[in-house]
């Protein structure tokens, strides 16, 4: 499996591209603010061409680039349905001191939004990504599971970074959806797991298991349906 990545835009926000190997076609993940040149550059130096976008959330700083891209190469973007309206009304999800820096910005949704539903296996450019729903980061964040060939590998996008989780202050975020995701679809993952984060680097989910503090809170947790 060929993964390749840059960090877009002023927020660093990993931008992704999946292929099986060189020369063949992929799968475009989170392309953020001015993420279209450094995604072509990255793009033609392994001879790769885009199918589709994937989108683990609907931030301003995941999604900025999404409608050129989608537009350039004539592809579909997919996305969680409860994060839909977040393309066309950024402001309204980025909280009060981020929301003056970006009122009136307005991001047409692309041709094409396909629905991301929990459990469902996408099969594109070759690739198999596993949809998984965890909420909490925003109501329509979604995990990509997926085969690296060597280990198993993670998508993670803004729910579980190198030593931490996403935050959950935002409009549509939950502290207590969070907890439930990193429970009951982080943490059942093998050790060997490599996490490939929406910020940072990359780390494994036995490391995030023994060091992060957030992923033993949500260990303690208690079990679905007797509350948190």
């Amino acid at each position: 499996m060929l993964i390749r990545s840059f960090p877009a835009g002023a927020f660093g926000t990993n931008c992704y591209a999946v292929a099986p190997g060189p020369r063949q076609e992929c799968v475009v993940v989170d392309p953020g603010m001015d993420a279209v040149e450094p995604l072509a550059r990255l793009l033609a130096a392994d001879g790769l061409k885009p199918v589709a976008v994937v989108l683990t959330h609907g931030h301003l700083d995941h999604t900025f680039s999404v409608l050129p891209v989608c537009d350039g190469y004539d592809i579909p973007a997919y996305l969680h349905p409860r994060d839909a309206g977040m393309l066309a009304d950024p402001a309204r999800w980025h909280g009060p001191q981020l929301a003056p820096l970006i009122t009136g910005v307005a991001l047409p949704d692309p041709a094409e939004v396909l629905p991301l539903e929990d459990g469902a296996v996408l099969s594109l450019a070759g690739v198999e990504l596993t949809v998984r729903h965890a909420p909490g980061h925003t109501q329509g964040s979604v995990v990509f599971s997926l085969d690296l060939g060597d280990a198993p590998g993670l998508l993670a996008g803004d729910v579980l970074f190198a030593g931490s989780v996403g935050r959950v202050d935002l409009p549509g975020g939950s502290w207590e959806d969070m907890l439930r995701s990193l429970r009951d679809v982080v943490l059942p993952l093998d050790d060997e797991t490599v996490v490939l984060p929406g910020h940072g680097p990359a780390t494994t989910v036995g490391r995030e298991r023994a060091t992060n503090p957030y992923l033993a809170q949500a260990g303690a947790a208690a079990p679905r349906g007797r509350g948190l």
